[in-house]
């Protein structure tokens, strides 16, 4: 009896370990460290697209000078003002479940498969629809299956209860990740980048050497460095992306390590009426948890948001989203 509750304990520890390792470095959901929220009063309204080629760092003379764009600030202005927009941040991610619904397309890309999805956001989390595969129509099979699987959600209401309960895990393990990003680097402003829509600020970060981690997730961010992008206008972040620089280890490697060398980046962007969502997401990393390794190398790209009813239930999106695929009418958006 004592070893089975051994075997359940450490089997319950690796399944943290990944989990952290997971939602610290790539904080796999398009709704967590970057989250939905409203800004409340913006200094310009403008909508960043962060993707910009060949971004420039540019003077300040050439920037509207009623964005109130800074040349140069210290390292702890630097770090003052990087405190205050995560910590905007923080606030989004804490809005509950359904404040600002919406329904958008997921494509997710990896070197073997890409899937494109519908999504639609409801107060019961988010509904999803399989719509191509390798960027194809779904064949005559895999619709069945998809109509299969909907139908098995609209029987079961436990079904949708427990991917709404992963979704509220994936969010706490995000906001504990967010919470460290202030303490876990040293920030320094390194130019201003234009991008078409406005001025974003481009800081560099460097692993903060007093950083000690207290949550599993956050030990992920050890070891990073890279740049966080801030727009100027609305003080959000629009970018971060970030490279290991070393192995991470978690209990001495015997639980497991983030090997040297993984890449995460992401993006988020104003959707309409202030509302800011993850819009790419790069993640590579090669981990290993227990005796098993992981490899990712996934893209995510979500794009064609629009705002439903936040009345909407889950089972009311099923509805709208075959509406959407079929082509017939349906009065269950919510717009």
């Amino acid at each position: 009896m004592p070893a089975k509750a051994h075997i359940s304990a450490d089997r319950w520890r690796a399944l943290r370990v990944k989990a952290g390792l997971l939602a610290g470095l790539a904080v796999l959901s398009a709704r967590v460290v970057l989250a939905p929220h409203t800004v409340a009063q913006p200094v310009i309204p403008v909508v960043v697209n962060p993707t910009v080629p060949n971004p420039t760092v540019i003077d300040s003379a050439v920037i509207d000078p009623a964005v109130q764009v800074r040349a140069s600030m210290s390292n702890d202005e630097a770090q003052a003002l990087v405190m205050r927009v995560l910590r905007t941040e923080l606030e989004a991610a804490a809005e509950p479940v359904g404040t600002h619904p919406m329904q958008y397309r997921l494509r997710k890309v990896s070197p073997r498969l890409s899937t494109t999805k519908l999504i639609v956001e409801t107060r019961d989390g988010a509904v999803a629809q399989l719509v191509a595969i390798n960027d194809s129509p779904l064949s005559a099979t895999d619709q069945q299956n998809e109509e299969t699987r909907l139908d098995g959600l609209l029987k079961d209401p436990s079904l949708q209860r427990h991917r709404k309960e992963r979704e509220a895990g994936d969010t706490e393990r995000a906001r504990k990740v967010m919470s460290a990003l202030p303490s876990a680097f040293l920030y320094t402003l390194a130019g201003v980048v234009e991008t078409p829509q406005g001025p974003n600020y481009r800081f560099s970060f460097q692993p903060n050497p007093k950083f000690d981690p207290q949550d599993l997730e956050a030990q992920a961010l050890k070891a990073m460095t890279g740049e966080l992008w801030i727009d100027v206008a609305q003080q959000r972040v629009t970018r971060l992306e970030g490279k290991r620089l070393h192995d991470v280890e978690y209990g001495w490697s015997i639980l497991g390590k983030l090997d040297k060398g993984g890449t995460l980046l992401l993006e988020q962007a104003d959707v309409g009426n202030h509302q800011w969502r993850t819009t790419h997401m790069v993640l590579v990393m090669n981990a290993r948890v227990l005796f098993k390794s992981i490899k990712l190398d996934t893209t995510l790209e979500l794009s064609q948001f629009s705002p439903v009813a936040s009345s909407l239930d889950y089972r009311q999106a099923i509805e709208l989203l075959r509406a959407q695929v079929s082509g017939r009418p349906s009065g269950s958006s919510g717009k």
